[in-house]
């Protein structure tokens, strides 16, 4: 279920052990894939499979942090799918319908209906348009922003900054008609210049990969997902995350 951008800013829990929140982009085609960011519906149904037979379940960030904000959660993970790729709707969205989980989308509504453009190598993936981001919203999918157009913020100028952070989420409440709580910071690049960009704008919440320092609920670390990712390895990397990664204050 979508969690408002006042939501997520009252989810101010004692802090706990840090969420474990999983990163996936592209669900398809793996030929032709140099950054390993896609995975098949077959690795993906195993991998929700398996998080349901451990009884923990997938959700959106929104309400991940949610249910922690009300001491809850714990056997709760988030599941995000990053750029808005076109096969979210004919492969994942069916899959995480089946075990009865939830996600967060992060698209990037500049491009829509566009494809990996800033990807030099690869083939060109179609991103989804506005219906289809419409669709998966319709679907119960929490639509985050990823910025417009997937560029590093942290090498932007300050208008393009604000033009990422602030104008997408502005654009993505237009289409959707829905508060737009969580932004994801284009190739996990975070300095303390987007970061307090993106809370600003009024996110909630925000995701990174390994933001270090800067760890906090508006740079929430993630692990990636990948076809070779079985029980075995998602096992070690469930256990690792929380080892590895430092508590996020307040979540």
């Amino acid at each position: 279920m979508p969690c408002s951008t006042e939501s997520a800013e009252k989810a101010v829990p004692r802090t706990g052990p840090v969420p474990w929140v999983a990163m996936y982009h592209s669900v398809g085609d793996r030929s032709d894939d140099p950054y390993r960011i896609t995975v098949t519906p077959e690795r993906l149904e195993r991998q929700l499979s398996w998080v349901r037979r451990r009884g923990l379940r997938g959700v959106s960030v929104g309400e991940l942090l949610a249910a922690r904000a009300r001491g809850a959660g714990r056997r709760l993970v988030g599941l995000t799918f990053d750029d808005g790729y076109a096969d979210f709707l004919d492969h994942a969205l069916p899959l995480l319908d089946r075990w009865g989980c939830g996600a967060t989308l992060f698209v990037l509504p500049g491009r829509l209906g566009g494809n990996n453009a800033w990807d030099p190598l690869g083939r060109r993936r179609p991103l989804l348009t506005a219906d289809g981001i419409r669709r998966a919203a319709a679907g119960g999918v929490e639509i985050g922003s990823h910025g417009l157009t997937h560029v590093d913020l942290t090498r932007a100028d300050a208008d393009t900054v604000r033009a990422e952070v602030a104008g997408s989420r502005a654009l993505l409440e237009d289409l959707t008609q829905a508060p737009v709580a969580g932004f994801c910071y284009p190739y996990g690049a975070v300095d303390r210049r987007t970061v307090d960009a993106v809370r600003d704008a009024g996110y909630g919440y925000a995701c990174a990969i390994d933001p270090g320092d800067l760890n906090s609920v508006h740079a929430l670390p993630r692990l990636h997902i990948g076809q070779n990712d079985n029980a075995l390895r998602l096992f070690l990397k469930y256990r690792l995350h929380r080892l590895r990664r430092r508590p996020v204050e307040g979540v």
